[in-house]
């Protein structure tokens, strides 16, 4: 949702007033070139911002490079009741970003390179940067043991078809929850499934523009996200609109509502567990072990395929972010110490 206070590129002047209602149609045009979950997490980023600003008595705009910098490093060194719970330098960093896009909003842009702000950062990183916290990606044999908790009935046959085609599409959680069964079927739909005689192809409408996702059939009925998906479909009585829907509390009926993101990330934790993975972890730390993306690194581990498939189902730009999903699949294949004659 985006902040009604922010005025946008398109807010018209006074000699194309007469142009109002095509500005209407530019307005709605940008408000969607931030995906919705972009949009909150920015919007949060200036309300703590200017709360910030109120607190230590400082003017929100225009950008003073200076004031950043101390709210920057106020970000990394905050404590509570005597203990640091500074956020993370990618946390800083992304709130950074979501900043200047605000400032550039409001038509008063950031110069982030500015050394108040460049230093602090630079400072940060060397303090409190980390590797990031990647989630266990979930393999072929974890995806199995995983359906093979679910029930028959209708959750249970829609969780499955969740769980086997965000694996075998290598999708987003919000990729999944986002498919339609058609074209244009909604206006909150990122895509749709095309069922065809030899499987499936999703249209997405991911991070870097359209793509098309094919989703083979699995080796065994049971764990083919091809079958699953006709079945749910065929069940849930599927025939327009979301793919992927709530159940109503008697399970029998399934409602119109499209069910969020937050659910994959839940069905995966829930079945993680009840699967028994890594049971020799405590299970608070076994839960933080999963989480939705484990499906889409899942298929990038697992996948025994050139690297360029994988990147292109994916819809990466690049093969350097490929690889991060990539979990230490690639792991001493070539010993650079004994090629180098040790």
């Amino acid at each position: 949702m985006t902040d009604p206070s922010i005025p946008t590129v398109t807010d018209v002047s006074d000699e194309l007033a007469h142009l109002e209602d095509l500005a209407d149609t530019a307005r709605a045009y940008a408000r969607n070139a931030k995906a919705a979950n972009t949009q909150r997490a920015y919007a949060a980023d200036w309300r703590h911002y200017t709360a910030w600003c109120m607190r230590r008595g400082v003017v929100p705009l225009p950008p003073n490079p200076q004031a950043i910098g101390l709210y920057l490093a106020d970000l990394a060194s905050e404590k509570r009741s005597g203990r640091p719970v500074g956020r993370a330098a990618s946390t800083i960093e992304r709130r950074l970003s979501g900043l200047a896009w605000n400032f550039r909003q409001r038509g008063a842009p950031l110069d982030s390179n500015d050394r108040h702000i460049k230093e602090v950062l630079a400072g940060i990183r060397n303090k409190h940067a980390r590797p990031p916290a990647q989630k266990d990606a979930l393999l072929a044999d974890d995806i199995v043991q995983m359906i093979a908790r679910l029930g028959h009935d209708l959750r249970g046959l829609r969780d499955r078809a969740i769980l086997l085609l965000g694996f075998a599409g290598g999708l987003r959680r919000s990729e999944i929850v986002g498919l339609d069964h058609g074209a244009a079927e909604t206006d909150d739909g990122r895509g749709w499934a095309e069922v065809l005689e030899d499987g499936l192809v999703l249209h997405i409408r991911g991070k870097t523009g359209w793509r098309e996702v094919e989703v083979g059939p699995g080796s065994t009925p049971q764990s083919c996200p091809v079958t699953a998906l006709k079945q749910w479909m065929h069940l849930g009585r599927i025939e327009h609109g979301p793919l992927f829907r709530r159940v109503a509390g008697d399970g029998k009926h399934v409602l119109t509502d499209r069910l969020s993101d937050k659910h994959v990330a839940r069905l995966v934790q829930a079945t993680a567990l009840a699967a028994g993975l890594r049971g020799d972890l405590p299970e608070g730390e076994r839960r933080s072990r999963y989480a939705g993306h484990s499906l889409r690194a899942g298929l990038a581990t697992s996948a025994e395929v050139e690297e360029r498939f994988v990147q292109r189902h994916l819809g990466h730009a690049t093969v350097e972010m490929t690889r991060r999903y990539q979990r230490h699949r690639d792991r001493f294949r070539v010993n650079l110490t004994r090629a180098a004659g040790l």
